[in-house]
């Protein structure tokens, strides 16, 4: 009984301490932040000089740069997802750069070349891709090689040019757009790109109070510069932002829970899910650790040194409704993967 008695004192100043070591560690992190809910406000407040409306994709563009990721957005023509990237570059003081994707482009269009000059000898002449922010326009109307020139510099920040290889500017973000309407002339992404994006956002239409705004807003008849857009932080704060993301503390009840969802995607019959039978592939571990990235960065911004499931759920569906295929029969019954994610946390039981 004795040994018992040890054994379970043990275990609790065991537990004791680590429980110390997790306050301890959040604490820290709070200590160490310099990113406060009043920055990402500044930033805010100077995308709505230009862009009205659409407070949530706006947010959700902020959470992807603080989180490292990048961004597929998706929405009819005209309705501000240029504006969006070229706002947010000037609010931030980042170099942007835009590749309006074609039928005909090529891989070199977007990287650079090597040339050849008689006095210079070979050199390289660098693409549009070296930049802070990259606006990949309609990303789908180029061909498959022409889109996996990118999977390089999305996912290991760099590009090769010939034989050389470059790392980009930090930070780095793509921000790539599609019209979901048109089939003509477009070509689906590989999947191996859509899983490289952190974000998939929808970008709707505005309301008619804020289509009236738009009229007297609009870019037909004012320049970009007439906004009047300050760049209120550095990129050596988004940098910095980026590092303490990481830092922030999630417990292991929210790991379990933020796993719990991902299986649910694979496995959706074992948590009861009435749209079960649509599901044909769920999210990747790829998909995990962006949403445990995409959490802590919504914590961050939030002020927070920790984790919520609160966090969870609300970036749930934008890090997972492109990492779920649906079947022919969830196509045809016209089935959304935001029905099926809206399920699939509603069956999973929070901490």
């Amino acid at each position: 009984m004795a040994k018992k008695r040890g054994a379970s004192a043990t275990g609790k100043t065991s537990r004791a301490s680590a429980g110390k070591a997790a306050t301890s560690t959040a604490g820290r992190s709070a200590g160490m932040r310099t990113a406060s809910p009043k920055s990402f406000e500044a930033i805010r407040k100077e995308l709505a000089k230009i862009v009205v409306g659409q407070e949530k994709v706006l947010d959700h563009l902020i959470l992807a740069l603080v989180g490292s990721g990048n961004v597929l957005l998706e929405g009819v023509p005209g309705i501000a997802k240029t504006l969006m990237v070229r706002a947010l570059a000037g609010a931030t003081n980042c170099t942007f750069s835009r590749i309006q994707f074609t039928a005909d482009m090529l891989p070199a269009d977007i990287v650079g070349i090597t040339a050849y000059d008689k006095q210079k000898g070979f050199y390289v002449l660098k693409g549009p891709v070296f930049a802070n922010f990259l606006l990949a326009d309609e990303i789908n109307r180029a061909p498959p090689k022409t889109q996996s020139a990118l999977l390089e510099s999305m996912q290991e920040r760099q590009a090769t040019i010939g034989k050389q290889t470059f790392p980009l500017p930090t930070p780095f973000f793509v921000l790539a757009t599609q019209n979901p309407i048109e089939n003509l002339g477009t070509y689906p992404l590989p999947e191996a790109q859509v899983d490289r994006f952190l974000l998939k956002l929808s970008v709707t239409y505005p309301s008619r109070d804020e289509e009236q705004i738009i009229l007297n807003r609009n870019m037909t008849i004012r320049d970009f510069s007439a906004y009047g857009i300050r760049p209120v932080v550095k990129p050596t704060d988004i940098l910095r932002w980026q590092r303490e993301a990481l830092a922030i503390y999630v417990d292991p009840k929210i790991e379990r829970y933020l796993v719990s969802i991902i299986d649910a995607t694979r496995n959706p019959r074992d948590y009861k899910v009435g749209l079960a039978r649509y599901v044909q592939w769920g999210a990747s571990p790829r998909g995990s650790i962006g949403l445990y990235i995409a959490a802590k960065a919504m914590a961050l911004m939030r002020g927070r040194s920790y984790v919520t499931p609160h966090e969870v759920k609300e970036v749930a569906p934008s890090v997972l409704r492109h990492r779920i295929l649906l079947n022919y029969e969830g196509q045809s019954d016209r089935i959304s993967t935001d029905d099926v994610v809206a399920e699939i946390l509603k069956r999973v039981r929070v901490p």
